[in-house]
């Protein structure tokens, strides 16, 4: 007999049983899996995850425990986590949780003693993607009333999840981190600092804003929904668009926005969604992935230097590389399966990144894009004051 049993059906009728280790509840949605094997608590936070249910490939979870540092947001989006073990302690000196306590006081539906190896390979292999967690103390499972239940599911393609997760208030970002070592030694001194960045949150993460406060940027994180006029208004030297989930081209009011954007000589710079919504403002189109890309191994070429970069994954849509219009040019590719990880206007000062550059705790490979992007920023501010 299993302690707090827990249950993970999947919408074949797969059922596991499992151990309970978050709160009791009952959640329904899209099932990916994670192949990273540290920064737990960072991916937990990871706004991206919205409304989708998490697998740890990593057989061995929480074993460092839980930090106020770590966390990429102020709550876990995800709604419900797999797991294989759990740690029973945590040995790190920055530790303030376990991460059994952690999920329960953030209100997380999890369970453990899984067979992962086995789910990733139903996932892989079945082509399937909607799974039900269950730890409510049900005597009985009614196997076919979950599976309805999870045909009823409503499909994460058709919703537009940034609008339900944007700020609904702009604000400043002032920490900062320096304990984050990002490259700067390629960065042109120029005594323009601080930069004016604005920063639109389609689920921006804060490694995100403490590595542009690092790089000596003011930074106003603005809602997915803000205007054209009103970003103008903010004098802006740079914009970054973030990372976020769902579908890119459900947010139409963010796309027209930085079709508007492109009009102007201000430097842009995307990552993850950020750059699909940038792909679609420039005339290309996006696509639903079936298995995505979520992990920290994934190796990108970079076109132009055939250089390799270890990089943090976490997508499920992709640019599509057959819809490139003339003004795009492909900067980077996956060498998983050769999908799009990287593009950049040839007519403008503005590119974008599939992947995670600002990845906590790694890797950091990628990160000499944030160094690119204050290149361009200083040549923008230069010529500005120039015309001044």
């Amino acid at each position: 007999m299993i302690k707090n049993k827990a249950f993970l059906i999947m919408e074949d009728g797969t059922k596991f049983v499992g151990k309970s280790i978050g709160i009791n509840g009952i959640v329904i949605g899209e099932v990916v899996f994670n192949t990273s094997m540290t920064g737990y608590q960072e991916i937990l936070t990871d706004p991206s995850y919205y409304k989708q249910i998490l697998i740890f490939t990593y057989p061995h979870i929480g074993n460092v425990g839980i930090n106020k540092e770590d966390e990429e947001s102020s709550k876990i989006y995800l709604k419900g986590l797999v797991i294989h073990n759990l740690s029973k302690i945590s040995s790190n000196y920055r530790s303030q949780n376990t991460l059994d306590i952690y999920l329960k006081k953030k209100n997380v539906v999890a369970i453990s003693d899984i067979d992962t190896r086995q789910l990733t390979r139903l996932l892989r292999n079945k082509k399937i993607n909607i799974g039900c967690i269950i730890t409510t103390n049900i005597v009985n499972i009614n196997l076919q009333y979950f599976i309805n239940k999870m045909k009823q599911f409503s499909n994460l393609q058709e919703l537009d999840l940034v609008k339900e997760i944007t700020t609904n208030r702009n604000y400043s970002w002032i920490k900062g981190n320096t304990n984050y070592k990002i490259i700067k030694k390629n960065i042109k001194k120029k005594s323009l600092l601080p930069m004016n960045i604005i920063a639109f949150d389609f689920g921006i993460k804060k490694n995100i804003l403490n590595i542009l406060v690092d790089l000596g940027c003011h930074v106003t994180v603005v809602s997915a929904h803000t205007d054209f006029k009103k970003i103008i208004d903010f004098n802006p030297d740079g914009i970054f668009l973030s990372n976020g989930p769902g579908n890119p081209e459900l947010c139409f009011y963010a796309i027209y926005s930085v079709k508007q954007l492109l009009k102007t000589n201000i430097p842009i710079f995307g990552i993850c969604l950020g750059h699909q919504i940038l792909a679609l403002a420039s005339g290309a189109k996006t696509k639903k992935m079936f298995l995505g890309h979520h992990g920290s191994n994934h190796p990108v070429k970079d076109i132009k230097t055939n250089k390799i970069f270890i990089t943090t994954q976490n997508h499920g849509f992709t640019v599509d590389i057959n819809s490139i219009p003339v003004n795009l040019k492909i900067t980077h590719k996956s060498l998983f399966d050769n999908t799009i990880q990287g593009i950049h206007r040839i007519d403008k000062p503005a590119f974008g990144f599939q992947g995670h550059p600002e990845a906590s705790p790694g890797s950091h490979d990628a990160s000499i894009l944030f160094d690119y992007f204050i290149e361009l920023i200083q040549k923008y501010c230069l010529e500005k004051y120039e015309r001044l």
